[in-house]
């Protein structure tokens, strides 16, 4: 309590660091009880060896939020738990947490069981208002240098108790030393002078100077402290503000994001609809161009009658070259004929083959007579081998010479 009431008063006039002697003296004190019957680690031998403060607040403050533990553990220029613990004490000062990390460690009171031995300052009463005393700790700012000579674990902490054997003489004692002087100058020998009362009208003075110093710290120290608080609400205000703006800034966002994705899924839905046209479209398409192509299909296969036709006039050309009646002009037309058929026979198209059965009824009529012999061929028909038959006999050596005699198959002459 001593060390914690003399380095707030330090910090009215300076700033802590670790050249000033009340932090250091504050340091080794709170080390002291930290490490207060401390258990040793048992090794696998049974035996114990010594253990530091370091490996119980380790294990004991890793609840802390941002704590600061990690940091400590990966210091390149800190090796033993010693120094390693020193260095936490430094860090939780600075970062205004000590109160914090203390009152955490003391809650976890199965893990100090386990750390602590009977009769240890932690597990006592006193421990309970230790944090509520570095409480007042988080009002001072502290600057410490890490790879000091102050982090050495090779020796332990020394308390300095001179600061704290210092003898004030309060008001009350004083009084009543002027109460004795006077009883004892009154009572003393006739050579007593005025000069003796001097010492208490002196003291007297002293007095009044010391309280007006006090006076002064306290004033000091209050106003260290309302300037702390007041920027600390500033801070605060700051803090809030910042933290509603964002807010609103958020919500807009959010309004913005669930308006666009409104009309995102209201696109959505009239391209699928869209689609769902386009592709009902498709399949009436598909269905109309199917029954198109089988309609075409079988408009272009041709007819038996054309057939018919076609065997009726062949069967008129043989005969009448049986009967030795050709002639040039029914040679050519002859040759016409056969030209025309060929074409009614390679061409898809039905207006086609009307035209081409047209055009060799045409030429079969100017070709052939008007005589009562060929009344009968009417009802001659025949096959598509008549006209087969026709156009190897074009070919062949019959065409050349008109005595050559030639039969017709299937012809039957009335």
């Amino acid at each position: 309590r001593f060390s914690v009431k003399t380095l707030i008063d330090r910090s009215c006039f300076e700033t802590i660091d670790d050249t000033s002697p009340e932090f250091n003296n504050f340091a080794a004190i709170l080390e002291q009880i930290l490490s207060h019957r401390l258990k040793g680690q048992t090794t696998w031998f049974g035996y114990e060896s010594p253990r530091s403060f370091w490996d119980y607040i380790r294990v004991a403050c890793r609840k802390v939020s941002h704590n600061c533990i990690c940091s400590i553990e990966n210091m390149e220029n800190v090796g033993s738990s010693r120094a390693k613990g020193r260095a936490w004490i430094r860090v939780a000062l600075m970062e205004k947490h000590l109160s914090e990390y203390i009152s955490t460690a003391l809650r976890d009171f199965k893990t100090t069981r386990r750390f602590y031995e009977d009769g240890a300052i932690v597990l006592g009463e006193e421990a309970n208002m230790l944090a509520g005393m570095l409480l007042g700790l988080n009002a001072i700012d502290f600057s410490f240098c890490l790879k000091g000579e102050g982090l050495d674990g090779t020796y332990p902490a020394v308390i300095d108790y001179t600061p704290y054997l210092k003898f004030t003489q309060s008001s009350d004692s004083i009084s009543s030393d002027e109460e004795e002087l006077r009883t004892l100058g009154s009572s003393g020998s006739e050579g007593s002078t005025p000069e003796n009362i001097g010492p208490p009208f002196i003291t007297d003075e002293n007095s009044w100077y010391n309280k007006c110093k006090r006076v002064e710290q306290k004033y000091r120290l209050a106003l260290e402290q309302k300037g702390y608080l007041e920027e600390l609400v500033r801070l605060r205000e700051n803090q809030l503000s910042e933290s509603v703006s964002q807010n609103k800034l958020l919500l807009q966002r959010i309004e913005d994001m669930d308006l666009a994705h409104k009309m995102e899924k209201e696109q959505l839905e009239y391209i699928i609809v869209e689609l769902q046209d386009q592709l009902t479209v498709l399949k009436n398409n598909d269905l109309r161009s199917r029954q198109e192509l089988t309609t075409h299909l079988t408009n272009q296969w041709p007819s038996p009658g054309a057939l018919d036709v076609n065997a009726v006039a062949l069967d008129t050309l043989l005969y009448r070259k049986h009967n030795q009646q050709w002639d040039e002009k029914s040679f050519q037309s002859l040759d016409q004929l056969s030209a025309e058929v060929s074409l009614s026979q390679s061409s898809l198209d039905p207006g086609h083959s009307q035209d081409g059965k047209q055009d060799g009824i045409n030429l079969l009529n100017e070709g052939k007579e008007d005589t009562p012999s060929l009344l009968g061929l009417c009802g001659s028909l025949t096959s598509v081998a008549s006209y087969k038959s026709l156009t190897s006999l074009k070919s062949s050596e019959y065409l050349a010479s008109p005595t050559t005699e030639m039969t017709s198959p299937g012809l039957t002459p009335s």
